[in-house]
């Protein structure tokens, strides 16, 4: 999600296969499966739908978003298969703007940008939080740069440890790392891959 043009992105999305597959991200289904009670869900750059897919079925209430017309469709079409409703909007990521103190958790998963539009980002989707709401987030490390499993090979667009701690430092932490893994997400994520991982919790 490094680039912001949408004609990119369709042109990924176009394919009939899902490109990132139909099963959810690891992290973000360990983390929701641990969630008491289904709330409402916030998803950014959700992509082809598949980890919308994968709370709707659970009971959540999912609001997703990209900026690709192709990506809505094929999770639309996820999520007619699997007899789920998911509200997907499409919309220029720099310019959502998600309603205040209204989801009970938001995941932010392999959405990546420059420093400055970070930033600006991830405090919407803070502040889109109830007290108490928590953030599920998984991007690709420094680390990553040079491996072919997957992230933008652009340094400035890789995430560190401590821009996690900066960006979320009104958030109570639960848990950071870096960890290496294996990705099996469909061909463009597929590999040893380094990610931060963050789960953070809105004071109250």
């Amino acid at each position: 999600m490094a680039d912001f043009k949408s004609n990119f992105w369709d042109e990924r999305y176009s394919a009939e296969e899902y490109v990132y597959g139909t099963e959810p991200n690891q992290f973000f289904r360990e983390q929701l499966d641990n969630f008491p009670i289904p709330g409402k869900l916030l998803l950014p750059g959700e992509g082809e739908g598949r980890n919308a897919v994968y709370a709707a079925k659970l009971g959540w209430q999912v609001d997703a978003f990209d900026q690709s017309i192709k990506a809505q469709e094929k999770a639309l079409k996820l999520a007619d298969k699997n007899g789920v409703y998911i509200n997907y909007l499409v919309t220029d990521l720099r310019n959502f703007a998600p309603t205040k103190n209204y989801y009970n958790a938001a995941a932010i998963i392999f959405v990546h940008f420059d420093s400055e539009t970070r930033r600006t980002f991830y405090k919407k989707i803070i502040d889109s939080l109830l007290p108490g709401g928590k953030i599920i987030l998984e991007l690709f490390s420094k680390n990553q740069f040079g491996k072919n499993s997957g992230g933008p090979q652009n340094i400035e667009l890789l995430y560190s440890l401590e821009e996690a701690k900066h960006d979320f430092k009104r958030m109570k932490t639960l848990l950071i790392e870096e960890k290496d893994i294996f990705l099996n997400e469909g061909d463009k994520h597929s590999g040893e891959a380094s990610v931060i991982r963050y789960i953070g919790e809105k004071l109250k």
